[in-house]
C-alpha cells in the first residue's frame, strides 16, 4: 500500500501554528520504521502542486510543470473520448471572480454549489463562443467542463488549488501565448454578466458564475501503472483552502486513525508500505526498509517529531 496525502502542511503562519497542536500517534510511531526518500522539490511559485507532480510521476508522465495533463485523464474518467492525438485538453472550471479595489480573487468553486441543471444551462450558453473560436467544449460534471484545442499542448496553466483564495494575476497564462484564451475568457465573462441564471442565483443569495479557470492542460497520456496499491487522500484539501485550521487538524486526526493506521498495520505485517506527504512546496516519500531484530525492538517505542518534518513541506 502506498498512501499519498495532499495538503499535509501549509507554509502560512497560521498553518505552521496549527502543526504545533497535532496529535497523530499512528504517524508518529510509523515514520521511524520508514526510510525517508528524496524530496520532490517544488516551490510555492510552481504552477502545479507537489502532490500533482507525485501523481504524475506515479503515472509515468513527463515531469513538466504546468503541463501535467490531468484534464485529459479526468475527461476520460468522465466518459469523454480523448483519443485524438492531434488534440490537447484543458479543464474548464466555472468560477466566481471577486473584484476588489486592487485585485481579483478567485473564490473556491465549491462555494458556488452549482447543480447539474444550472451548470448544463451555463455550459450550453457559452459553448457557442468556444465553438466559434475552434475550441470544443464538453460537459463532464457541474464543476468539470473540458475544452480541447491543439494550442493547449504547449500552454502552461496553474492548478486551480494554487489560485483559490488568491489574486489571479500572478497565475494567469502568459499574455502573448494565451491571447486567444484571454479573448475567449473576456467574451464568456460578458455573456455570463447578464445571463438570467446568474440573476436568479443572486436573488436567492448565491454567488454568480462570472468566469472560468483553465488548468490541467496537455495531450492525452496513456494510463499509467503505478505498481503498488496507491491510495490518494485529499481529505485535508477543503479545510486548508478555507484556512479552517481547527477543521484541518481534526481532519489530520481522522486520517491518522484510519488511513495511516491501515498503513501501519500493513507495515507491521511485513507488507510493502510507502507514504508520501505533500505540502504546498515539497513532497517527501517514505518507504519500509529491512530492519534487524534490534532495530525492530528499539523502533517499537520510537516516536517521530512531526513538526519539523511537516514544516519543510
Amino acid at each position: 500500500m502506498h498512501l499519498v496525502v495532499s495538503h499535509a502542511a501549509s507554509s502560512s503562519e497560521a498553518g505552521r501554528q496549527a502543526l504545533q497542536s497535532l496529535q497523530l500517534p499512528h504517524l508518529e510511531s510509523l515514520l521511524p520504521r520508514f526510510k525517508p526518500g528524496p524530496f520532490t522539490g517544488i516551490d510555492e511559485n510552481s504552477l502545479n502542486l507537489p502532490h500533482e507532480h507525485v501523481l504524475a510521476r506515479l503515472q509515468g508522465w513527463p515531469a513538466r510543470d504546468g503541463h501535467l495533463p490531468f484534464a485529459a485523464a479526468l475527461a476520460r474518467a468522465d466518459g469523454i473520448d480523448v483519443s485524438d492525438p492531434d488534440q490537447a485538453w484543458g479543464l474548464v472550471t466555472p468560477t466566481y471572480w471577486e473584484l476588489g479595489r486592487e485585485q481579483i480573487v478567485l473564490t473556491d468553486p465549491t462555494a458556488l454549489r452549482l447543480d447539474e441543471a444550472e451548470s448544463r444551462a451555463l455550459w450550453q450558453a457559452v459553448r457557442g463562443l468556444f465553438d466559434s473560436d475552434g475550441w470544443s467544449l464538453h460537459w463532464g460534471a457541474p464543476l468539470r467542463w473540458y475544452t480541447c484545442h491543439p494550442s493547449l499542448s504547449e500552454l502552461p496553466t496553474a492548478a486551480l488549488d494554487r489560485v483559490i483564495g488568491s489574486p489571479i494575476d500572478p497565475w494567469l497564462p502568459d499574455r502573448k501565448a494565451a491571447a486567444p484564451l484571454r479573448r475567449l475568457q473576456a467574451e464568456v465573462q460578458m455573456l455570463l454578466y447578464t445571463h438570467p441564471i446568474n440573476a436568479v442565483r443572486e436573488e436567492r443569495g448565491a454567488l454568480p458564475v462570472n468566469s472560468f479557470w483553465l488548468s490541467g492542460t496537455g495531450k492525452t497520456e496513456a494510463p499509467g501503472h503505478p505498481g503498488s496499491h496507491v491510495v490518494f487522500d485529499d481529505s485535508l484539501r477543503a479545510p486548508l483552502l478555507a484556512q479552517d485550521w481547527v477543521a484541518w487538524a481534526q481532519g489530520w486526526q481522522r486520517l491518522d486513525a484510519t488511513r495511516v493506521a491501515e498503513l501501519q498495520a500493513c507495515a507491521t505485517r511485513g507488507e510493502d508500505a510507502s507514504l508520501t506527504l505533500c505540502g504546498e512546496r515539497r513532497a517527501q516519500r517514505f518507504d519500509t526498509a529491512p530492519r534487524s531484530a534490534w532495530q525492530r525492538l528499539s523502533q517499537r517505542w520510537a516516536r517521530a517529531d512531526l513538526v519539523p518534518l511537516l514544516q519543510v513541506l
